[in-house]
């Protein structure tokens, strides 16, 4: 049972340090620029649907006062 559970975490390690490949630090980079971007962007239009959203509701209930 040992032996399996060490050899485990030994394959474990073999595959992430031979097997995976790493970004470098410039594509590191320019995908958490690309995720930062796209989050704003979605964001943005979320909270102005929201506003939209919000606004209209609002004014659909004031026809019935």
């Amino acid at each position: 049972m040992a032996g399996k559970v060490s050899n485990y975490f030994r394959e474990i390690r073999d595959e992430l340090q031979n097997k995976v490949s790493w970004p470098t630090w410039n594509e590191l980079m320019e995908s958490t620029w690309i995720v930062l971007v796209a989050t704003l962007i979605f964001s943005l239009v979320i909270w102005g649907l929201d506003s939209v959203l919000g606004l209209s509701t609002t004014q659909f209930y004031k026809l019935f006062k």
